[in-house]
């Protein structure tokens, strides 16, 4: 790799790690590249991405970002999980990690806040942003339900009420 790839690599890194809401730090413990390529399908299909990078490279696109903090998980074969949803990436290198131990959590960023493997961990097991939403929508469209079933049941028993006069002034 020639310098002018280096530096757009750094420049690729550093505007992709600026636009993210959580950086995940993995150690490639000698997966195979078919493993990878997993890795990376289940991360482009929930919006995330996986990248291995030098450790050099990593360091100097950082620099200067919400995320300088994490430089010194950046030790050894490493990969970095990012999203814009701050559950999405952690939540699929956890998942990926409990079925495959050649992949391991070392830590992140999420913002200023520099997270261990444990914060990770607690961080991967918290709802998506797409979660909560249909939890939200779901509580909203609750109670409107419940008022729309309250106010047609009077209407029923009264429509009820006048079909029995009905068939009683009929008969």
């Amino acid at each position: 790799m020639d310098r002018k790839e280096k530096a757009g690599l750094v420049s690729s890194l550093n505007a992709s790690v600026q636009t993210q809401g959580v950086v995940v730090v993995t150690r490639n413990l000698g997966m195979t590249v078919a493993q990878s390529t997993v890795l990376r399908q289940k991360m482009r299909d929930a919006g995330a991405t996986y990248k291995v990078t030098k450790n050099r490279l990593a360091k100097i696109a950082i620099e200067g970002t919400d995320y300088a903090g994490i430089a010194d998980l950046l030790t050894g074969p490493v990969g970095l999980a990012t999203s814009s949803d701050p559950v999405t990436a952690a939540k699929i290198a956890v998942e990926f990690a409990k079925t495959n131990d050649k992949l391991e959590i070392v830590g992140g960023g999420m913002g200023t806040q520099v997270l261990d493997a444990e914060g990770i961990k607690a961080l991967a097991a918290l709802p998506s942003l797409d979660e909560l939403r249909a939890k939200i929508v779901g509580l909203v469209q609750a109670p409107a339900t419940k008022l729309a079933t309250v106010v047609q049941a009077p209407a029923s028993k009264l429509a009820r009420v006048f079909n029995a006069y009905a068939e009683k002034d009929a008969a």
